[in-house]
């Protein structure tokens, strides 16, 4: 949700009033038992009570008030016809398995279908093309039995051959933000490092629709895992897409998505059209709510403009805005010490605003039960100066040369901001930082390329575990755009990825304090969402931590504008 980078996902803070709330733990985790088995297709093999069919999905059933008993029939047809979306203006990718954004993500629950699908409540998994699974004693081996009614929007089958593809064309490609997340599936990472073949990848067709997987250790978020786009059926051209919906016309301005009429559940889809607006005009986005001519406003707005109230949904989001350095050798930056003094120096309250946001003294977004971690909280610039000296003595810089910190900028307020903010703290320990500009919609795709030394990034979790974090600075992880690597930080995600109990998260806390204490990054806040959408009026999206909604549970109330002579 995310990867954005967005899930996996990024999404811009877009707030300009102070907004306070308070954000609570989010998640429970779950435990699987972990017996050490030998066989892996053998009757006893699983155990009786590990398969979940579609009559078990993992949460509890979608509710809507409105509802009555009549099978879904409470929807009136008459009102589904079209359903306007406005969302920030950018040259989006669509590509499942290069798309990034946050906003992105919420298309592509549109267009995509998997193994699950998110519930639109609490974003657990539900059963999708999957129509049932189970799972062996040891955790280590998923088998999948897929429904035999599933199509591309083309009409060709999707099939346990359609999944190893898709998953497999994920792997090979270069450009593929979250491929390493499959890294998890024996011979996976090492086919997609070109040190295995593709037959050693652990994905299995034991028939036309049944699929089976092994991991190479048990992991209890897999099937919240396989919720994100990048792991649904894809064809290889992308013409025809597994979702409830499809697109049939696009450009710069907009997109027109109708209902796929070859999707399994299309009956259960009440909306047969969205129109999908393209705007960042803060005026022309409020005004287009106040007249009812959009439904759901997903950018640049008025608050203060809005004729109705509470329209204005604000949420806390599972992520983290920060700044992080990119290593480059021959840069001091790359050496922790040099760093840790910049962090010591930091004015932490100045810039997380001041208690107006979340703060992130730490980087993972707590979850219940997730041990504490020790983040930065408090400056203190005599211990930054000390520690500068000490560097640049066991360096060999000289106390009275300037270092220039270059960090990128996108051009924005926000980051400007930001600039000043450090710019000012650093000058003491005799840093200078140079700006380096970088068109928005390049931002991310030119870390790797910009010379520079801080980037900005602001990351939603795209399931509910800190790996959806901690992922991002693994070796060798295709999330992982800073070039930072430590062996000790590897290996603890190593052992993490061996439980499933209480041992995951405490294994995982370890490998977050290395970062930490790294001084790899400057952690500021939990962004918010912030969405401008009448539930009086819209049905089946509900606020969430991921702030993804599935077009496939959204329709539309016959309900009369609350403000005077709008109908």
């Amino acid at each position: 949700m995310v990867i954005r980078k967005i899930s996996l996902k990024l999404k811009a803070i877009a707030l300009s009033a102070l907004i306070l709330f308070v954000y609570q733990p989010l998640f429970g985790q779950s435990i699987i038992e972990d017996p050490k088995v030998e066989e892996f297709f053998d009757d006893d093999f699983y155990s009786d009570d590990d398969e979940i069919t579609e009559n078990q999905d993992l949460s509890q059933d979608v509710v809507d008030p409105l509802a009555d008993s009549n099978e879904g029939n409470f929807i009136n047809k008459e009102y589904q016809k079209n359903f306007v979306m406005v969302i920030p203006k950018f040259r989006y990718d669509l590509n499942p398995h290069t798309a990034s954004y946050s906003s992105e993500a919420q298309i592509l629950t549109g267009l995509y279908e998997g193994l699950f699908t998110y519930n639109p409540v609490n974003l657990e998994p539900e059963n999708a093309i999957a129509k049932s699974y189970r799972i062996s004693r040891d955790g280590k081996r998923w088998t999948f039995t897929l429904r035999d009614n599933a199509l591309f929007s083309d009409g060709t089958l999707i099939t346990a051959q359609s999944f190893r593809d898709s998953w497999i064309s994920l792997i090979e490609n270069p450009n593929a933000t979250y491929s390493s997340l499959l890294d998890v599936v024996e011979g996976a990472m090492e086919y997609r490092l070109g040190q295995g073949s593709k037959e050693d990848v652990g994905i299995y067709i034991l028939d036309k629709f049944t699929l089976s997987v092994k991991l190479k250790s048990p992991v209890a978020h897999f099937s919240r895992l396989l919720c994100m786009p990048c792991f649904s059926a894809v064809q290889e051209n992308l013409k025809a897409v597994s979702g409830p919906f499809m697109i049939t016309s696009a450009n710069s301005e907009c997109f027109i998505m109708e209902k796929n009429p070859l999707y399994y559940d299309a009956e259960k889809v009440p909306l047969e059209k969205i129109t999908i607006v393209l705007s960042d005009d803060e005026s022309e986005n409020t005004y287009l709510m106040n007249t009812g001519a959009a439904n759901w406003v997903d950018s640049s707005v008025n608050v203060q403009k809005l004729l109705i109230k509470d329209c204005a949904h604000v949420s806390a989001q599972y992520g983290t805005e920060y700044l992080f350095f990119k290593n480059q050798t021959g840069r001091v930056w790359q050496e922790a010490d040099f760093r840790a003094a910049l962090l010591e120096a930091v004015p932490w309250d100045e810039i997380r605003g001041n208690g107006s946001f979340v703060n992130a003294p730490t980087f993972v977004y707590p979850l219940y039960g997730y041990p504490k971690v020790n983040g930065y909280s408090k400056s203190d610039i005599t211990e930054a100066m000390f520690i500068m000296k000490e560097a640049r003595k066991k360096h060999g810089i000289s106390q009275d040369e300037k270092l220039v910190v270059k960090y990128a900028v996108d051009g924005g307020k926000r980051q400007a901001d930001f600039a000043e903010i450090l710019k000012k703290a650093w000058e003491p320990l005799g840093v200078e930082m140079e700006l380096v500009t970088v068109p928005n919609n390049e931002y991310l795709s030119k870390i790797d390329s910009t010379d520079a030394d801080l980037f900005y990034y602001c990351w939603i979790g795209d399931f509910a575990d800190p790996l959806a974090f901690l992922e991002l600075f693994r070796t060798g992880s295709t999330l992982n755009c800073s070039r930072w690597s430590n062996p000790q930080f590897d290996e603890l995600l190593e052992k993490a990825s061996l439980y499933t109990d209480e041992n995951h998260f405490k294994y995982l806390a370890q490998a977050e304090q290395v970062l930490l204490d790294s001084a790899e990054v400057i952690t500021i806040i939990h962004p918010v969402s912030l969405n401008v959408i009448d539930l009086n009026q819209v049905g089946g999206w509900y606020i969430n931590s991921f702030d993804i909604h599935p077009f496939k549970y959204l329709y539309l109330k016959p309900v009369k504008s609350k403000i005077k002579d709008v109908v």
